[in-house]
């Protein structure tokens, strides 16, 4: 095969449309915090340090493009109030979290990292790799495009 150029206008880019929903700083760090089981609403405006206009507007924002679903809940004594679950799209962001957090490893970090992700049945530390349906690792040099259909 050869490689070839191949060009997609912005308004069918997948990426560019994933960049829509959550391209903004904070949208991506609730998804990460909702993952990592920070899901009410003061808990992350606390572990963010973001505004509460802002996280309100982004936790919205999330539920409206569906890759967050608001969940009531109730303590004793205590108003019913909302906690953040992930739905199966807001699931799938969690390779594109551990990708992203595995480039700032490699790239930008000043030290070991600050965390890493590990299997719980083994302990096995986590790593993504790319791999084409046949179960081949697919490194960039190797990465070919053809339109879709």
């Amino acid at each position: 095969m050869v490689r070839q150029n191949v060009v997609v206008d912005n308004d069918r880019c997948s990426i560019a449309r994933a960049l829509g929903v959550v391209g903004e700083r904070w949208s991506l760090l609730v998804v990460r915090d909702v993952v990592n089981g920070v899901r009410r609403f003061e808990e992350l405006r606390e572990h963010l340090g973001v505004a509460r206009n802002v996280l309100s507007r982004r936790l919205a924002e999330l539920v409206d493009a569906g890759l967050l679903d608001r969940v009531a809940y109730r303590e004793f004594g205590s108003r019913e109030r909302y906690e953040y679950a992930l739905t199966p799209a807001g699931r799938d962001l969690w390779p594109v979290l551990m990708t992203l957090m595995a480039w700032g490893d490699r790239h930008l970090a000043d030290g070991p990292p600050p965390v890493e992700h590990e299997h719980l049945g083994c302990g096995g530390k986590v790593a993504l790799v790319p791999v084409c349906e046949h179960g081949h690792d697919v490194d960039p040099a190797d990465l070919g495009l053809r339109l879709g259909r």
